[in-house]
């Protein structure tokens, strides 16, 4: 399994970033994550307080969110904002089995994203007055306790949807 990240700020969001030969394209299945549509999110995995729908940001005023908010956010130049494009290649070369076991990873990757991205922008307090040095920093504290876990903790994390 490959995950190729690209952020863009520039409006509107693009189909094709990065890159890709017209074969390649052609066999893309592009994917739009809506952050504030509820229907996106399994009942398993809501949070309101993770709800973009219904979070205000205190320090910026952004938020909530409404339906039609991508629109909106294009039509005001001045509102900074950010597309974020995954180009997830997964191959899994086992047959009879490969059809189920790669469409269950890309469905596991969208939950993964859509849940990360709404956390993501109600979380917006926490980081948005953070410097690249405060970054930088907690990075570092998070490989250190994350490799301390791995050591020594229990598995914790997102557990695989029904299936």
């Amino acid at each position: 399994m490959l995950c190729s990240p690209l952020a863009d700020g520039s409006p509107p969001c693009l189909g094709q970033v990065h890159g890709l030969d017209t074969e390649t394209w052609k066999d893309v299945e592009v994917v739009h994550i809506d952050i504030a549509d509820r229907t996106q999110v399994s009942e398993e995995d809501y949070k309101a307080d993770e709800d973009p729908a219904l979070f205000t940001s205190v320090k910026t005023g952004r938020g909530p969110l409404g339906p039609d908010w991508k629109r909106e956010l294009a039509g005001n130049k001045d509102s900074p904002h950010m597309c974020a494009y995954k180009l997830v290649t997964v191959k899994f070369r086992w047959w009879g089995l490969q059809g189920r076991v790669e469409k269950f990873i890309h469905k596991q990757e969208r939950r993964l994203f859509t849940n990360f991205h709404r956390q993501l922008f109600c979380w917006l307090d926490k980081w948005v007055d953070l410097s690249m040095a405060d970054i930088r920093r907690m990075e570092e504290e998070t490989q250190k306790e994350l490799d301390e876990m791995r050591q020594k903790g229990t598995v914790r994390g997102m557990a695989a949807g029904d299936e």
